[in-house]
């Protein structure tokens, strides 16, 4: 079965494991999810994660998600950018999620970074998705 938005897969299943208070979530291995996890471990909303190759030659990331006092770190997690509408923006039309207490990540002509990475150096791009 062919996937349309493999990005937007993967936030829905970090949501759904959030939402039952699971420690790991795992899901299939691509170049982009391993940036946007690199993005999310970087500003601390995940511990961390794992790249398994299963016998049937086929490669997952086992995701570590984060709590704190029992709650999820991430409040909210909402993809902006889809297949049937991408949404760009210049660097200094960059959103601030939550008065800046969330992150949006973006896709840039430097790499996938976070907004306050963007704004630094003076990129705009994709906007994939809000973080809170």
């Amino acid at each position: 079965m062919s996937m349309n938005d493999p990005l937007g897969d993967m936030l829905t299943r970090i949501r759904n494991a959030l939402m039952r208070n699971k420690k790991t979530v795992a899901t299939p291995a691509s170049a982009m999810r391993k940036r946007v996890l690199d993005v999310l471990q970087a500003e601390g909303f995940i511990r961390g994660y794992s790249e398994v190759e299963h016998a049937d030659g086929k490669r997952e990331f086992e995701i570590e998600l984060k709590y704190f006092e029992g709650e999820p770190v991430i409040a909210e997690i909402q993809r902006v950018s889809k297949p049937g509408r991408r949404v760009y923006s210049k660097v200094k039309d960059l959103p601030l999620v939550s008065n800046g207490l969330g992150i949006a990540i973006v896709s840039t002509p430097k790499g996938v970074m976070s907004d306050n990475a963007a704004r630094e150096a003076n990129v705009g791009g994709e906007i994939l998705c809000h973080i809170t």
